[in-house]
């Protein structure tokens, strides 16, 4: 893989990051690559042993990458729990993932969410370990993190940790199936944070019109259920009933989580046969009733269901069309593959394709398809279109010609040729994939165990190889106009609609339609060509590893030039919008590129402009040389330009209907970052702009620029830099230059505002959206400019600090889901934050209650024992020490320095030997100093958003130190002084 990232500081500034894969050992011809492989004999595979402490041994295949040096076994132990082990030498972070067989689907009836509740329960405590919280913590302190997840048919359990750590966690982890303590109090207080998470998702569009296609299909059938459960369904209506939710919540445990329904991945540095005797002693005295598989047949649309065109209201302004098939379940023709076959066309982007036209005509600025929603018993096929104010207008006309693509797929035919060009890139992504964390790949393999055949855990339907034009044509054969469903969402029907789904008040309207009124309006959709792709060009046929003359673990300098200010909101969306149809320009182009796995993106920053490129080697030259050529003949096309004109009102628009802890967040960054521009300003700019505004504007933004690059991967020395130069001559050279240098004074820096120390100071907004009942709370603690020493100090109190915010916040005191302590650093400048929401407290008692954890948490730090001090630096450095995992996050590690201009790429050394040094006491003194309630050098900024539900707050007690509120954000920008900024010019840079 290769990346480059190039940004340009223009006027405005221009960055590249080029990154390229030319995975493993192995070369691959052209003729290897193009070859579908008709069965599994042809893959690599690894041998494994079938059973533990049982007579009968059997052996099977696990398919793997090429590339993966990985070893597997598969045991399945006395209880019938079936395990996965994966052994890796070279890991830093051990994981694990359980996966129950049990979900939604099985909530009792009159207790919808009950799955979801339990999923919660068993984080808290168990006979072994009755500490409440003590597994989380464990976990954060070493190292790791843990969640869990509850679908329809299977909960999901999972964390990883430091690799010297992993045996007590697993064991801890392990507790979970065997003894969970669920006591009365952390039962109701469990009850209160499922209902915040439930309020939290209550105005989310996703959210509502996935429970309305539920809502809108058979009563009896389970996928119908409300499955997040809240306040409502676990405590007042049971309780009305006479039904103990515990005692419920104790006989669903009992009765489903049996260990013939679970299946395990374990991830560790270990030899098979060590990790093998570990999960053997700490796993089998799960419980094994032999629990029948619950399965549930029948299909959730009846024909009343079917053929009907749903009008619904969204939260956020815009308009979208979900169309809609039930359809068998493609995962019992995996290898087959049709839903893949049928999404990669009808979710096409090249030229002739469906979203081809509609963008054409300016109707959408968007289209997916694909299979979702599916189970072993039923599927749905689903294609998803944004739509313009146009589109809207011409819905009709939109489906019409979804049908006439639909038409020509069955008149053309299933195409050999489409399948092994799709075979061909699946192979290639399969078998030349990156590593991905530990904790994402245990979870993806363990859902897969449910799933698939042993063979297949680690494939999944990633590798179609059997072509079957019949399998094909019966899938496609079911995407007919009888078999429908239409959910048509825009903020223009509101007022218009007679009904109300129940769960989250969606209001929405119902219309039966016939396969006539569809054939109609595909008679009066336009006449344009739709055809089949041609064949995909950017295939790499070159995947072999360049040989470095000299390896290189930090970045270097190769090449260093004067080559490689606007600034107000109009420059500020006019580059935004510039950025957004430059891409709009290379979607037909470049969207091959992307299927073959070679992205780039174009996108806006703070400075000027970024293009990103990444993936195979082979090509990527091919494709940064058409994106930089698009640069220099850029020319706003009228019609275009109004399309992303209104998409970027659309979004800021919706700012309003963001969740209140994010409006706290952007709050927060309005404040401190000198270079920000509220959203309304934009807004005020977009609704005057005209395409010759950006006409003049965007040959300014190429006037002067400057270049700062980035490439790593499968790419030799020279070739990034004859790349770089590549880029020079376009814009620097020539008869007539589009740039030239940046001068010294024109260098853009992200500067932010030094708070006063010893002071707190509060900024209170009214929510945006009135119908949100939620506050937020943002309490940001400004600490210091990078720095080494100070930098570990504060890592080390956020490390051990933020599980017991958690716990006595979230757990405990039942503030809100969302509870969360985190570092934060803008462009250097080191601090932590509480982020909270809530619907039961305002901001302004929450923000009492941050004070009194301060207050509580300096105890613990006090009476810290010497062996848990030590034990939270040795993770910290685990932490620092874990090597990245693929290139993409090694590539954002390092370019984040370049961004904010510490170059300090050797940084991880230099932290780990301050922490090697640092003291208790140290640590103490320095939270003292800058953390702790009160503190005389304390730097504080309160950030309180509340809801209509809070408006009348009291004033709570806000603790000790001089409390200064800000009436006008950009005055109080004014009135502080700056941090200087790492960034400097050509003559600043210190590589």
């Amino acid at each position: 893989m290769t990346l480059i990232l190039l940004f340009i500081t223009s006027l405005t500034k221009f960055n590249v990051l080029f990154s390229s894969f030319g995975f493993g050992l192995y070369t691959c011809s052209a003729a290897a690559i193009s070859t579908v492989k008709q069965d599994s004999e042809r893959r690599p595979v690894q041998q494994e042993t079938m059973a533990v402490g049982k007579e009968n041994v059997e052996v099977v295949e696990i398919t793997k990458p090429r590339t993966d040096t990985r070893d597997y076994k598969r045991i399945v132990l006395p209880n019938s729990l079936q395990v996965l082990l994966i052994s890796d030498p070279d890991t830093d972070k051990c994981a694990a993932s359980m996966n129950v067989g049990v979900g939604s689907f099985s909530d009792p009836e009159g207790l919808e969410g009950l799955a979801h509740f339990l999923e919660h329960m068993l984080f808290y405590a168990s006979e072994k370990y009755p500490l409440e919280d003590s597994y989380s913590t464990y976990i954060s302190e070493h190292g790791g993190r843990t969640n869990a997840y509850t679908s329809s048919e299977h909960t999901n359990y999972y964390f990883d940790v430091n690799a010297d750590c992993f045996e007590e966690a697993l064991d801890r982890f392990a507790q979970f199936f065997i003894k969970p303590l669920m006591s009365s109090d952390a039962t109701t207080r469990e009850i209160k944070a499922v209902d915040s998470e439930n309020q939290k998702n209550l105005l989310s569009d996703a959210w509502r019109i996935n429970q309305l296609q539920k809502h809108l299909s058979e009563e009896g059938h389970p996928y119908h259920k409300f499955s997040t459960g809240n306040w409502d369904t676990l405590e007042v209506k049971p309780k009305a009933r006479g039904v103990d939710t515990r005692d419920e919540l104790l006989k669903f445990y009992k009765e489903n989580y049996s260990a013939n329904l679970m299946n395990l991945v374990i991830y560790a540095k270990e030899s098979l046969d060590k990790i093998e005797n570990r999960v053997l002693s700490k796993f089998q005295e799960i419980r094994n009733i032999d629990r029948i598989h619950p399965s549930f047949p029948g299909q959730p649309c009846t024909p009343e269901h079917l053929q009907v065109i749903v009008k619904t209201v969204p939260v956020k302004r815009g308009h979208k069309l979900r169309i809609t098939w039930p359809m068998t379940p493609c995962i019992h023709h995996y290898m087959e593959g049709p839903s893949r076959y049928l999404g990669h066309l009808i979710g096409h982007e090249g030229e002739g394709s469906l979203f081809y036209v509609l963008k054409k005509l300016g109707w959408a600025t968007s289209l997916s398809a694909g299979e979702s929603d599916w189970t072993m018993e039923f599927s749905f096929f689903k294609v998803v279109i944004e739509l313009t104010d146009a589109g809207h207008e011409n819905a009709e006309l939109i489906i019409g010609l979804l049908f006439k693509y639909i038409t020509l797929l069955q008149q053309s035919g299933v195409c050999k040729w489409i399948f092994d060009e799709l075979s061909a890139i699946c192979e290639m992504t399969f078998h030349y994939q990156d590593k991905i964390p530990p904790i994402d790949y245990v979870v993806k393999i363990s859902s897969n165990m449910q799933l698939y055949p042993s063979k297949d855990w680690l494939v999944g339907s990633s590798l179609p190889s059997i072509f079957s034009p019949e399998v094909i044509q019966s899938a496609l054969n079911e995407l007919t106009p009888n078999n429908v469903r239409i959910f048509w969402e825009s903020t223009n029907f509101d007022g218009h609609t007679e009904l109300t789904e129940p769960w989250y008040g969606t209001a929405f309207s119902v219309e039966k339609i016939t396969a006539s009124t569809i054939q109609e309006w595909m008679k009066r959709a336009p006449e344009e060509d739709l055809h089949l792709p041609s064949p995909n060009v950017f295939i790499p046929t070159d995947l072999s590893i360049k040989s470095l003359k000299e390896k290189v673990n930090i970045p270097v300098l190769l090449r260093k030039s004067e080559y490689s200010r606007l600034c107000s909101p109009e420059a500020n969306v006019l580059t935004d919008i510039s950025t957004r149809l430059l891409m709009d320009y290379l979607n037909e182009y470049a969207y091959d590129a992307q299927v073959a796995g070679l992205y780039y993106a174009i996108s806006h920053t703070d400075n000027g402009f970024q293009v990103t490129l990444t993936g195979y080697s082979h090509k990527l030259k091919i494709l940064l040389e058409t994106v930089i050529k698009k640069f220099t003949t850029f020319e706003v096309k009228s019609d275009r330009f109004n399309v992303i004109k209104e998409l970027v009102i659309k979004e800021c628009e919706n700012y309003k209907f963001q969740q209140p802890y994010q409006q706290a967040m952007y709050y927060c960054s309005l404040l401190v970052k000198d270079r920000s521009w509220p959203w309304t300003d934009e807004l005020e700019v977009l609704s005057v702009l005209e395409p010759e505004h950006l006409s003049r504007f965007y040959p300014q933004i190429l006037s002067r620029i400057f270049i700062e690059c980035y490439a790593a991967g499968n790419i030799e020395s020279n070739e990034a830099e004859l790349m770089i130069q590549h880029v020079e001559n376009v814009l620097f050279k020539g008869t007539k230059p589009l740039s030239q240098a940046l001068f010294p004074s024109q260098h853009l820096t992200n500067r932010v505002v030094n708070l006063e120390k010893g002071v707190t100071y509060c900024y209170t907004k009214e929510g945006l959206n009135p119908s949100d009942e939620n506050s937020a709370l943002l309490h940001y603690i400004q600490v210091h400019q990078d720095d080494f020493k100070l930098n570990i100090k504060l890592q080390l109190v956020a490390l051990i600090a933020k599980q017991p915010a958690f716990h006595q916040l979230r757990s405990v005191e039942q503030l809100g889901y969302i509870t969360v302590l985190m570092q934060r650093n803008d462009s250097g400048i080191r601090g932590v934050q509480f982020i909270i929401q809530s619907t039961v407290k305002g901001p302004k008692h929450i923000d009492s209650r941050v004070q009194a954890f301060l207050k509580m948490f300096e105890t613990k730090l006090y009476e810290m024992p010497d062996d848990e001090f030590k034990s939270n630096v040795n993770a910290l450095i685990e932490m620092k020490l874990e090597k990245h995992k693929n290139l993409r996050e090694e590539s954002g590690y390092f370019w984040r320095e370049i961004q904010d201009g510490t170059l300090k790429f050797d940084r991880k050394d230099h932290e780990v030997a301050a922490l090697k040094q640092l003291s208790k006491a140290e640590m103490i003194q320095f939270f003292d100093e800058h953390i702790k309630a009160g503190a005389p050098q304390k730097k504080a900024l309160s950030v309180q958003v509340f809801s209509t539900t809070h408006a009348t707050e009291e004033t709570a007690d806000a603790g000790e130190g001089k409390i200064v509120n800000i009436e006008d954000a950009f005055s109080f920008r004014r009135s502080r002084p700056l941090y200087g900024s790492f960034k400097g010019g050509i003559g600043h840079m210190k590589l």
